[in-house]
């Protein structure tokens, strides 16, 4: 007899449908085949499900078993196939009515016959409900997960034994309740609050205007000046997330098996700080199959870089199109996918190996030509790329011992102008797909940036002594335009030129 099950399968962040098809013939010698281009965790659930029927009450057919994934051209990867799998054999064997064409179904089976915590269910739910598809079954432990999705019945199972009794008629199963992304999505939280930073002022107005507007940033400066806590401090003033980019971070989350057991949805901006010693799969993605890279997981938040220069070189030079586009292609002999990866990028730097070329307190020990090689490590168009340098100089004694008695902004009240000019970016791109002003493209800021007379003659005279790049010229407004967003200003004018220009590096590279 033969079943069809309606499934599904990951490429890149989006899913396509997949049918497995399952003939229990009654002929020939008892086998378990698995075709349709499987990879090593879909061939090993042949042992996955006959573990399951079995200690589920059900019989294991003894009959040639052949299971097919369509189409199969598609490389099928991953333990969700288990449950239609274990579905299919026993629809064709006899032992479940089959009235399942209007469902999806996803998950890992144990042995016992549990259902498993499964990947990548946000973007499988929400292929059922593009497909018009009235219920999808799913694990009871990624209920929350597939909630968010409205539209579906979503059914949550903690076994095959409860789905084969509710498919026969002897056990009820209710829909879990949707959730509402708003009442969700809340105000990151940080290591540090702006309030501990001692000094550092300029350093503390560069970050909110990256902060709002979503532009890059290198902080530049002696050891223990502060770039570290002030980098994670950053996550303390970003704007909440809004409930496309939840979901557009979620299913990243989802498919590489980074979202917590239970939870729903990320709620707040992702702060990723890799090690310098990372490679570049793992900070841009790739793999034999795929899979996102640190970049990626920052999408929609903050991807901290420490000690930028000790990074390599080829790592730090595969950040230019990701940099520029806001997603990464990787193309492999299987297939290519593209992943997301709108990040703001905090790059952090010592000036020279020793860490005190220029600093007023302590001599420089480094040799001219190892301060050079030094801070060649870091390519030009690696640096023009990034919207805004700051030198960031050491802290006064003084400054520490008074720093108690100080009364500082808090990262909560910098949050809220930072989410007031994000709101007005919002309001002005709404017919378009920008979340920021740092995701303009030239043709956008000719539209949404205009600038008089005067601040023209300033850029002119700029791009001549600061010898600014085509891209560092478009760079330097975009920052205006946050600059005047941040003081409500709705026209660009000379004394936000004159701010965003000082955030260029003192030697154009």
């Amino acid at each position: 007899m033969l079943s069809k099950i309606i499934s599904g399968s990951l490429c890149g962040l989006n899913a396509v449908l997949v049918d497995v098809e399952v003939d229990v013939a009654t002929q020939g010698l008892p086998s378990f085949t698995i075709v349709g281009l499987p990879d090593k965790a879909v061939e090993e659930s042949k042992e996955r499900v006959r573990s399951a029927i079995k200690n589920s009450g059900a019989d294991f057919p003894i009959s040639r078993i052949t299971v097919n994934l369509a189409p199969a051209d598609l490389p099928k990867m991953g333990p969700s196939y288990d449950l239609p799998i274990a579905l299919g054999i026993l629809i064709a064997s006899g032992q479940i009515a089959p009235q399942v064409s209007d469902a999806l179904f996803f998950g890992e089976l144990s042995l016992d016959g549990s259902l498993r915590h499964t990947n990548g269910i946000l973007p499988l739910t929400n292929l059922a409900r593009e497909k018009k598809f009235k219920k999808v079954f799913i694990p009871k432990i990624n209920e929350k997960e597939a909630a968010v999705i409205s539209g579906i019945s979503i059914y949550p199972t903690d076994s095959l034994l409860s789905l084969v009794r509710f498919l026969n008629g002897t056990l009820e199963i209710s829909p879990a309740p949707k959730i509402n992304l708003r009442t969700l999505l809340t105000r990151s939280g940080a290591e540090f609050d702006f309030s501990e930073v001692v000094g550092q002022e300029q350093a503390k107005r560069a970050l909110e205007i990256a902060a709002a507007g979503g532009h890059n940033i290198f902080l530049r400066g002696t050891p223990g000046s502060g770039k570290t806590m002030l980098a994670r401090a950053l996550p303390g003033i970003l704007p909440t997330l809004s409930e496309d980019e939840a979901l557009e971070v979620t299913k990243i989350y989802s498919i590489t098996g980074n979202l917590p057991e239970g939870e729903s949805i990320v709620t707040i901006r992702p702060f990723r700080s890799p090690h310098h010693t990372t490679s570049r799969i793992g900070l841009i993605g790739g793999g034999s199959n795929p899979s996102p890279g640190e970049i990626s997981l920052a999408h929609r938040g903050v991807l901290f870089l420490d000690e930028f220069p000790e990074f390599p070189r080829n790592v730090l030079e595969a950040l230019r199109q990701p940099l520029e586009d806001g997603q990464v292609s990787i193309s492999r002999a299987k297939g290519s996918v593209t992943y997301p990866a709108q990040f703001l990028l905090i790059a952090a730097s010592n000036p020279c190996p020793c860490g005190y070329y220029g600093d007023t307190k302590r001599p420089c020990t480094c040799l001219p030509g190892m301060i050079t090689r030094y801070q060649k490590r870091i390519s030009g168009p690696i640096l023009d790329r990034i919207d805004m340098h700051i030198d960031v100089p050491s802290v006064e004694t003084q400054k520490l011992i008074d720093a108690n008695g100080d009364q500082k902004e808090k990262s909560v009240d910098i949050q809220k102008r930072v989410q007031k000019s994000r709101d007005i970016q919002l309001k002005r791109f709404k017919a378009t797909k920008i979340k920021s002003n740092s995701e303009m493209t030239t043709r956008d800021v000719k539209n949404f940036c205009e600038i008089d007379g005067a601040s023209k003659t300033i850029m002119i005279s700029a791009a001549s002594t600061m010898n600014l790049t085509a891209r560092s010229y478009f760079k330097v407004i975009k920052i205006a335009r946050t600059i005047a967003d941040l003081s409500g200003e709705a026209k660009i004018t000379t004394i936000h030129i004159a701010e965003a220009l000082q955030y260029r590096p003192k030697v154009e590279n």
